[in-house]
């Protein structure tokens, strides 16, 4: 079998409709379905099986750093929300709301939840009195809903699931580190257990999160050279402390505000899983989220011992591997096909030669390598090959990114490099004037994505009008 063989018809390539290849992915897959609610989403249990992985492997990570997971209602009365203008403008255009209980018309209308800073806001007036109270460490496993004009499966849809962390500290610089602490941990997420490299910085002030002195995230690419947002964290200083009358005595008795951060990503890393790592056969999931790491095919299993051999090495696996065994009457070829549209990382394949000889044979996903492995050594071998196709995902996304990555010096050379390459990240110097930037959007259709934590100097001038540049910026076409 050449690696390069389609082997499901039914997805259209990725080269000849991209949006399409996605939407054919999300669909054969099984990770979605359409319902009758505009512009809302099915998530099958497949799909909703990678986010459980994805949740438990997050939470796990927030828990060990002290944080708490509460619960908030989903209703937030008008009067709440207006308490914070910045936050309450930035959100406006996206907000759905209730009118009416039953037949009965509120007296106070109610919006769905866009995000939840000022329900936490008015929970946190109530229970930090003194300095003992803090930090509070918080986070929220929920959906939210932003009435999206324009949706596509995990991407952008009007509700999505996510998770909110709220923290309130003593000093700006607790609640800076905390700012920080998370991008590094969603960066670090994505980067071991995703596989997908990421650019840690900062938004721009005009990208900020509505009420947030500053904003930071991790921005990825994806294999079209489009950029995607994969999670962001937020400095909020005091400013909703003091909308919200927070205060607290500290150590000398005086009352003063406390800090704020919040931080989160959603279900829009899947569609990240898929425009990094999928072909055009399916998806290709990372193993460390995967519902099924090792699937197991007996090859000719009519013939005497290949289902009992299939059985005992799933017995084998199943105590340290999410691992399926297909011993259904479907052909080997039609379970290659499926599986491999499903992204299972590790595929087991055992027929009579292989019984005969004490081994069996690997197949790994992403690139369709094969290894035949003596059946004592198993376990270690499946290990290995788990590793080896996160460090080959890795390393695939991370080549993508950095062929797709343009240093810029002129406004005309952003344009060129487009023209000749297709889309990606541009990097290139900005002297700090919002003007400049709208207009390098206006001018080559790249957006700012990022102020880079690890900055360097490219130019002396920004890109833009040719004064001394104060940062380097990543810029391109985003999700």
């Amino acid at each position: 079998m050449k690696n390069d063989k389609k082997m499901v018809e039914q997805i259209t390539s990725m080269d000849v409709d991209f949006a399409q290849w996605y939407t054919d992915i999300c669909k054969k897959a099984d990770l979605i379905d359409y319902s009758s609610v505009k512009g809302c989403m099915i998530i099958r249990p497949y799909g909703y099986a990678i986010w459980e992985n994805i949740q438990k492997t997050l939470d796990t990570r927030f828990k060990e750093l002290g944080h708490e997971n509460v619960y908030m209602p989903m209703f937030i009365p008008e009067s709440l929300l207006q308490k914070e203008k910045d936050h309450v403008a930035g959100f406006a255009p996206e907000v759905a709301w209730v009118t009416h209980g039953g037949s009965e018309k509120l007296t106070e209308r109610m919006c769905v939840r866009p995000t939840s800073e000022t329900l936490f806001c008015e929970h946190f007036a109530n229970i930090i009195r003194s300095y003992r109270d803090l930090p509070k460490l918080y986070n929220q496993w929920c959906s939210v809903v932003r009435w999206e004009k324009t949706t596509r499966p995990f991407l952008r849809s009007r509700e999505f699931l996510w998770q909110e962390g709220h923290t309130m500290h003593a000093t700006a610089e607790e609640a800076r580190n905390e700012t920080i602490q998370m991008l590094n941990v969603y960066a670090d997420f994505h980067e071991k257990d995703l596989a997908i490299p990421v650019i840690k910085g900062a938004k721009t002030p005009s990208d900020k999160f509505a009420g947030a002195e500053d904003t930071y995230a991790i921005e990825a690419l994806m294999h079209d050279g489009k950029a995607l947002q994969a999670a962001t964290s937020h400095f909020f200083g005091d400013g909703f402390a003091r909308a919200f009358d927070i205060t607290y005595a500290d150590k000398e008795n005086k009352l003063v505000y406390p800090f704020q951060t919040s931080w989160g990503c959603t279900t829009r890393m899947i569609g990240g899983i898929i425009m990094t790592h999928g072909d055009d056969n399916g998806l290709v999931i990372p193993p460390s989220i995967a519902p099924i790491q090792v699937v197991i095919i007996p090859v000719a299993a009519h013939k005497e011992g290949v289902t009992e051999a299939a059985e005992s090495i799933y017995n084998r696996l199943c105590g340290n591997f999410r691992t399926k065994l297909d011993n259904s009457d479907n052909s080997p070829g039609w379970k290659y096909a499926e599986y491999e549209m499903k992204g299972i990382p590790l595929r087991v394949e055992i027929g009579p030669r292989d019984l005969e000889a004490g081994q069996c044979v690997l197949v790994t996903r992403h690139n369709r390598e094969k290894t035949i492995v003596k059946l004592e050594d198993l376990e270690a071998a499946v290990a290995e090959r788990l590793q080896a196709v996160h460090d080959g995902m890795y390393a695939k996304a991370l080549a993508n990114r950095e062929s797709r990555t343009y240093t810029c010096e002129t406004i005309e050379e952003i344009t060129a490099k487009l023209a000749e390459n297709g889309d990606g990240f541009v990097r290139a110097m900005w002297c700090g004037d919002p003007e400049c930037e709208d207009k390098v959007k206006e001018l080559t259709g790249v957006g700012s994505r990022c102020i880079p934590m690890d900055q360097e100097t490219v130019s002396d001038k920004c890109v833009c009008c040719g004064r001394p540049a104060k940062k380097l910026v990543y810029w391109g076409k985003a999700y």
